[in-house]
């Protein structure tokens, strides 16, 4: 958490930002000590963490955090809108869960599980806890992230502060000029609804032996989750394993929990060392890049991997996305965090190939899908101004994550799907065919419009 900045408090303190939200000097100071004392002490475990916690500078940080993400509302109703406009006092809202942090009778509320579509048609499941919940979440999470930071390995790039997707791929990059073309490319089946909570648990007491802050963490976990059925009846049960997905915590945990096999991997003796592989890990998403998967050392890492990822860790890998990826081969590919690595011949004719780095076809797809649906018949009597300021905002976004090396095709082919629906849109809107102005092309005509192109 905190981007990365330049800019320092008087005692030289980093200035630690998210969005608008500016960290307070003494709360960027107390995280800069916890992740001193955890590096300078790898094996400390902290006992005395809770009443930091309920630190007022703390709690008003976590809950800009949270008002500023604009979440969904949780069981109980409250928006982080209503927080924001007042509807809920803030003062008071945040005295309430203080007191109650203070006097250790903090309740966690149930969660409210909705299904999202997802890309390949099957239902993405998250849970959404209360805004009260995110809040003391966010304020664990402010206290517990720089001591855990400390002992993450630099393979791992997802949900951390000053690390991204962009970064990812860009060490997949390195690691395939470098020589590591043969691809472990492994793909974990529902990885934050399997998470062992007992496993995770102890993999939190090698660092925090406070149990008031392990006793809320459990509570989390196992915390009652209500959805309702298609028929609307409304269904509670309890959580087993699993952290939710939509917890501002989780991302911390599922980091937390992979970072034992993250060391594994990357210790001298082990099968991925003899066989001089590399780690990529987003998140649940990971790569392991070699030389050669073929000989004996390469099918010694897989069974490597696969068996400390399900019999140690407890977890299931989908076999049917999981392969090697061999991309010396003509023609093979690899698809991460939305982006295809291809080795294709270079455009000027000479005898070799380049690394081609572009937005995958599934993300396209889901891109082009995002502009249908802004541009349906349903919104055939919507402005085109505020039609077309939709798709910018929508197209601004995903070109900022996709501008990495080399989308300008798929950019081209973005801009014609744009135009083309937005032709539709204007042929629908009257009886009579649309017609451009005279001397002027269709794709000059919608950017006098408003259009953002790519």
């Amino acid at each position: 958490m905190g981007q990365p900045t330049t800019a320092k408090w008087e005692d030289g303190t980093p200035i630690e930002s998210i969005g608008q939200v500016i960290f307070p000097w003494k709360l960027s100071q107390l995280r800069q000590k916890l992740a001193r004392k955890a590096k300078q002490e790898p094996s400390f475990r902290f006992y005395s963490l809770y009443g930091l916690i309920s630190r007022p500078d703390v709690l008003e940080t976590a809950v800009g955090l949270v008002r500023q993400n604009n979440g969904a509302p949780g069981v109980d109703g409250l928006s982080c809108q209503m927080v924001k406009e007042f509807s809920v006092e803030e003062a008071e809202f945040l005295k309430e869960i203080g007191d109650a942090l203070r006097t250790r009778t903090c309740k966690v509320e149930a969660v409210k599980r909705v299904h999202i579509p997802k890309a390949d048609g099957k239902l993405s499941p998250p849970g959404i806890p209360t805004v009260r919940d995110r809040v003391v979440q966010m304020a664990v999470k402010l206290i517990l992230e720089p001591i855990f930071e400390a002992d993450f390995e630099d393979c791992s790039c997802g949900f951390r502060p000053n690390r991204s997707a962009h970064q990812a791929l860009a060490e997949i990059r390195k690691n395939l000029g470098a020589g590591y073309r043969e691809v472990y490319d492994a793909d974990l089946q529902a990885y934050f609804d399997s998470i062992p909570h007992d496993k995770l648990m102890k993999c939190l007491e090698m660092r925090i032996s406070d149990r008031q802050v392990l006793k809320l963490i459990r509570m989390w976990l196992q915390s009652v989750v209500e959805e309702k059925d298609e028929r609307g009846r409304t269904t509670r049960r309890r959580s087993k394993q699993g952290t939710p997905q939509g917890g501002v915590i989780s991302p911390l945990l599922a980091n937390v929990y992979l970072h034992w096999g993250d060391k594994l991997f990357n210790r001298t003796e082990s099968p991925a060392q003899r066989a001089g592989a590399r780690l990529v890990r987003y998140a649940d998403d990971f790569v392991v890049l070699a030389r050669s998967l073929s000989n004996e050392a390469g099918g010694q890492l897989t069974e490597f991997i696969e068996e400390k990822i399900e019999g140690w860790l407890g977890l299931k890998i989908n076999r049917d996305k999981t392969r090697v990826v061999n991309l010396n081969e003509p023609g093979e590919e690899l698809n991460f965090l939305g982006f295809t690595f291809r080795y294709d011949q270079d455009l000027r004719g000479r005898d070799h190939k380049y690394l081609n780095i572009f937005p995958s076809k599934k993300a396209v797809k889901k891109e082009v899908a995002k502009i249908h649906e802004l541009t349906d018949g349903r919104h055939s009597r919507e402005p085109i101004v505020e039609m077309i300021d939709k798709i910018n905002k929508q197209t601004t976004g995903w070109s900022r994550y996709f501008s990495f090396r080399y989308p300008r095709h798929t950019f081209q082919w973005i801009n014609a799907a744009i135009q083309q629906r937005l032709r539709q849109h204007l042929n629908r809107r009257s009886q009579r065919r649309f017609k451009k102005p005279e001397g002027e092309s269709y794709y000059a005509y919608v950017k006098r419009l408003g259009v953002k192109y790519l």
